[in-house]
């Protein structure tokens, strides 16, 4: 239990398919709640929007209920309160964000406002503790591919490196899950298939990888086009699939181009710490190559572990503890959803 002192911050999380509540004290995680409607969306191959929503507003209070359990707290204890207030999608943000200013409210505490990349970068502040004066933090996510230089998160303008052009890394995933009759979510089924696959055995497309070619900037539709004309090759030859090997050569291919992208930003920037976050930091093969070619490279990695990867109400608490102790002002119950927020800080501003 915290002294009086301490903030105690609810971070609420509810941008996609996991409805997340998180409680962080002085940049240490006390407890947090978590609710996936994956399973509702497998049938369709990706996220429903009104049933994600639905799927939030069924799940908000038994998760709160979770998270106060385990941080060992009860609601009056809750100082102050932090939200994913965009990007995502329109219907889910809007109930996470409902939610957290009738908690605000009831309990007369201040309400952050949070834009959730910013939320994945904090959350490895909770495993390796503050980031360093300078870095460069790459999100990978079913809806976001990005690299970004970062100072202090919360005071410091975030630059945005490049990005995807397309689809985004993890939703490149769940189509080639989708294709390969894998299921959803794309990223754990590709992970698994892979396993046993040759990473060598296809050679599918690095793209954007080319001196010329925008250094930071990502495209992953090509590779899953790519894919998906070998499948039906394969297929129209009355040839096995062998999915294994597949799995494994896109995986590689997709790791092979975020690693590299990410390096080159760290070099350029001459600095020397590289983190990676997003549901797709959980990858194995990602980690195990990022830590391969950092060690190689003399840079320090940093990725939380995957626990804290996919989304998650602890890493909105986490900003909303940085938020607290760095004195900002709160954004009050003002604040608005923003599904298509650009991310230039860890705050997202108030309506005009």
């Amino acid at each position: 239990m915290t002294t009086s002192a301490s903030p105690v911050v609810l971070g609420v999380e509810s941008s996609c398919d996991e409805t997340g509540f998180g409680i962080v004290s002085d940049g240490v995680l006390l407890g947090q709640g978590l609710a996936s409607s994956a399973a509702q969306h497998a049938e369709f191959g990706g996220v429903v929007p009104e049933i994600a929503a639905r799927a939030h507003l069924e799940a908000a209070v038994p998760t709160l209920r979770i998270a106060l359990a385990d941080a060992g707290v009860e609601a009056r204890d809750i100082t102050h309160v932090a939200a994913t207030s965009g990007p995502g999608l329109a219907t889910a943000v809007h109930v996470g964000l409902a939610a957290a200013k009738s908690v605000a409210w009831a309990l007369d505490v201040p309400l952050y406002g949070v834009h959730h990349l910013a939320g994945h970068a904090a959350a490895d502040t909770l495993e390796h503790g503050p980031l360093p004066e300078r870095s460069i933090v790459l999100i990978v996510s079913g809806g976001h591919t990005s690299i970004l230089a970062v100072g202090d998160l919360v005071r410091d303008p975030i630059e945005h490196l490049g990005d995807t052009l397309d689809d985004a890394a993890g939703e490149a995933f769940d189509k080639v899950s989708r294709l390969l009759g894998l299921g959803y979510p794309g990223g754990p089924a590709i992970s698994r298939a892979a396993v046993d696959g040759d990473p060598q055995a296809f050679t599918f497309p690095r793209a954007l990888l080319r001196p010329k070619d925008a250094p930071f900037t990502f495209s992953f539709s090509g590779l899953k086009t790519a894919v998906a004309r070998t499948v039906e090759k394969l297929e129209r030859a009355g040839e096995p699939v062998p999915v294994a090997d597949i799995a494994a050569s896109f995986e590689q291919a997709v790791v092979d181009v975020l690693v590299t992208k990410a390096l080159r930003a760290v070099r350029e920037r001459s600095l020397d710490t590289l983190v990676i976050v997003g549901g797709v930091a959980a990858n194995a093969r990602l980690r195990a190559v990022a830590q391969e070619r950092c060690d190689a490279a003399g840079i320090t990695l940093r990725i939380p572990p995957p626990r804290l990867c996919t989304d998650n109400g602890a890493m909105i608490a986490a900003v909303g503890d940085l938020l607290v102790r760095s004195d900002v002002e709160p954004s009050g119950l003002r604040i608005a959803a923003d599904p298509s927020a650009v991310l230039h800080g860890a705050q997202l501003p108030l309506p005009q």
